[in-house]
């Protein structure tokens, strides 16, 4: 399980940096960048062996946190054309602050228990 658990980080950091270079043409990229940026060293931190308990809970807090704050008043899904594109665009980033959440709270729970 933990083997598998690492490799699971090491893909996710890769999918974090895609994540991050993806935002190139948002208005806000240099944000994102470093949202997901934190979230990829994290998952590599977390291969590695070497990322702190707390660190993965102060990080879990974190992202979960800006889910909340984030999360649009009206969820219209992810989809262009299906809605508000403001409510889209902002659904979008919630589920993205999820994803990474999530990842940190597995990664708190996981250094916790070993």
């Amino acid at each position: 399980m933990k083997k598998f658990l690492k490799i699971l980080a090491f893909i996710f950091t890769a999918l974090f940096v895609y994540a991050a270079a993806v935002q190139y043409n948002d208005p806000d990229a240099v944000k994102w960048y470093a949202i997901y940026g934190l979230a990829a060293l994290a998952s590599l931190l977390f291969g590695l062996g070497k990322l702190r308990v707390m660190w993965a809970i102060i990080l879990t807090v974190f992202y979960l946190g800006l889910t909340i704050y984030t999360w649009p008043q009206k969820f219209e899904g992810v989809t262009i054309g299906e809605g508000d594109i403001i409510n889209i665009e902002r659904g979008r980033e919630a589920l993205g602050l999820l994803i990474a959440g999530i990842m940190m709270a597995i990664y708190a729970i996981t250094n916790r228990k070993s």
